[in-house]
């Protein structure tokens, strides 16, 4: 086992980057004409079906025991929301912004356990809950952010403590699953539910906002290039990413895989740099290093007698 530490860790590694391109990819669509609905829509049915065939087809739903239609009823509709509000939050911040922000999550998940009784709120988990909204606040408090709109930041962290929420409750509605043949069920059910979204507006479109029929159509006629971008987003951020992310975990566990994953909001700043021309300033950089600290001390083993949450197995959707 330990000699496969290093592949384990290169996978959690690759995976991290898998995830971390989620919002480049999402941008490259954009920027070709795409709506964000049509986006989110084939990137969850064409990511889902490559998992669900993973998971080993007709079988996985004989897996899920009955089960299939609730995963994808009930975990459905909070990934639709997951990933429509942080998406929707690059309109007004550039990717490393919101990389960061949504990476504060794990520090949500510590104050929600505090709050529901299921984990004190030790000394470590006040630092690093101190270190993540430090970070928030010299992120959007830096001089080059003055002119941050304050939505794509409401929404980021609305996204992160929505998924914050989500965890728990998928992880208990998942229970017996197979972690592929889950994700291909709630993928699914996010994806019907962004068709229904498409469906109202369709019919109610003489009524609604320009900007809302530009960011809630639902179409296939998309042109080459944000064609390229969804499949790279299905391929690689979903199929791939969840897949190397399942072969790493075992072997790293899951203190050492939520540290390596911190590489996500790094590499997901620098590609936004690199392909997206986007600017990083210095507040960007130094914020997302105090929410990836807080992230690492949440990783800390709690001491003898502590009540301990489930481990979380996911890192994006």
């Amino acid at each position: 086992m330990k000699r496969s530490i290093p592949l384990a860790t290169a996978m959690i590694v690759a995976s991290a980057c898998c995830f971390g391109s989620i919002a480049i990819f999402v941008t490259l669509a954009q920027r070709d004409g795409a709506p964000l609905l049509s986006i989110l829509v084939w990137r969850f049915v064409l990511g889902g079906t490559g998992l669900f065939l993973l998971a080993g087809g007709p079988a996985a739903l004989r897996e899920a025991r009955g089960r299939s239609w609730r995963l994808a009823a009930l975990g459905g509709p909070p990934q639709a929301v997951i990933n429509f509000t942080s998406l929707l939050a690059l309109r007004w911040i550039p990717v490393a912004t919101l990389v960061f922000l949504f990476y504060t999550y794990p520090s949500w998940i510590a104050v929600i356990a505090a709050v529901r009784g299921t984990e004190r709120l030790n000394a470590t988990r006040v630092a690093a809950l101190v270190l993540s909204l430090g970070g928030i606040a010299i992120m959007v408090g830096a001089p080059s952010a003055r002119t941050m709109h304050p939505a794509g930041v409401a929404l980021a962290l609305f996204a992160a403590l929505v998924y914050a929420l989500y965890i728990p409750f998928i992880g208990k509605l998942s229970e017996g699953v197979t972690a592929r043949a889950a994700s291909s069920l709630l993928s699914f059910g996010a994806a019907i539910c962004f068709v229904l979204v498409g469906v109202v507006v369709l019919l109610f479109r003489a009524r609604a906002s320009a900007a809302t029929v530009e960011t809630l159509t639902l179409t296939a006629s998309l042109g080459f290039r944000a064609w390229g971008a969804i499949l790279l987003l299905a391929g690689v951020s979903t199929v791939a990413g969840f897949v190397l992310f399942l072969n790493g975990l075992p072997v790293l566990g899951a203190v050492r895989t939520g540290i390596v994953s911190t590489v996500e909001p790094f590499w997901a700043s620098l590609l936004g740099a690199l392909v997206l021309g986007q600017p990083l300033g210095a507040g960007t950089l130094i914020g997302g290093v105090a929410i990836a600290l807080a992230v690492m001390l949440l990783q800390l083993p709690p001491r003898r007698g502590a009540v301990t949450m489930r481990p979380v197995e996911e890192s994006i959707s």
